[in-house]
């Protein structure tokens, strides 16, 4: 409905969450924990297998490590009101 297509499996995406266990009770779009020094990488890469490919799987690294499987998804989002055409 969006179109988009084929968005998993690149490279892991990094997220804003600070990786930590998620509360134990049902959760919609859970934020992750309150401090911490990994942040969470979702969605696995070229360098995994095909089981890894899907944005529920949940991993994590610190923001100064570096591979060629970690990277980043520009997302635009819609205007606000305030913002010139």
């Amino acid at each position: 409905a969006w179109g988009l297509y084929e968005l998993h499996g690149n490279v892991w995406e990094w997220c804003a969450d600070v990786y930590g266990e998620y509360p134990t009770t049902p959760q919609r779009d859970p934020r992750g924990a309150a401090s911490g020094a990994a942040r969470v990488l979702r969605g696995g890469s070229w360098f995994n297998f095909g089981g890894f490919v899907r944005s529920a799987i949940r991993f994590h690294f610190e923001p100064g490590d570096r591979f060629n499987y970690v990277g980043f998804r520009l997302a635009l989002g819609p205007r606000g009101p305030a913002e010139p055409a």
